[in-house]
């Protein structure tokens, strides 16, 4: 160990920093490339070329170029999915035994009216509490 000193440990731990955020950033500009709909086909083909040949300088004039509608894209892809999840979780929230799950909390609400007032007994209460939550 006294013939790699600490300094060199350090610059080792930085350059490998470095490398795997290359990267990174190589594999979000190529996915950021193929998920674009805007560009033709020539035009992935020229970017992946440039990205491909020259991978450092390829990739900073990649950001620099084409940043700003990057993070617009990665922007309206988390809204996309944002919606969709907040489309699924409500369908999946009202679909419940093929009726609304808000049915059944108007359904117990009224059944604690009526037993409330005295028009149903505790047992027919429980009856229809357990036929309605079945």
């Amino acid at each position: 160990m006294d013939d790699y000193p600490l300094l060199e440990v350090f610059l080792t731990m930085l350059y490998l920093f470095l490398w795997v955020m290359w990267f990174f950033l190589l594999f979000k500009v190529v996915t950021d490339l193929f998920r674009d709909h805007s560009l033709n086909g020539w035009a992935k083909a020229g970017w992946l070329i440039l990205v491909i040949l020259l991978p450092y300088l390829g990739v900073l004039i990649y950001l620099i170029v084409r940043g700003r509608s990057m993070h617009e894209r990665d922007e309206k892809l988390a809204k996309d999915s944002e919606a969709a999840f907040r489309t699924y979780v409500r369908e999946a929230a009202t679909s419940q035994g093929g009726s609304g799950g808000s049915d059944h909390v108007k359904d117990l609400a009224k059944l604690a009216g009526l037993k409330d007032k005295g028009a149903l007994s505790p047992e027919e209460y429980e009856r229809a509490k357990a036929k309605l939550l079945a």
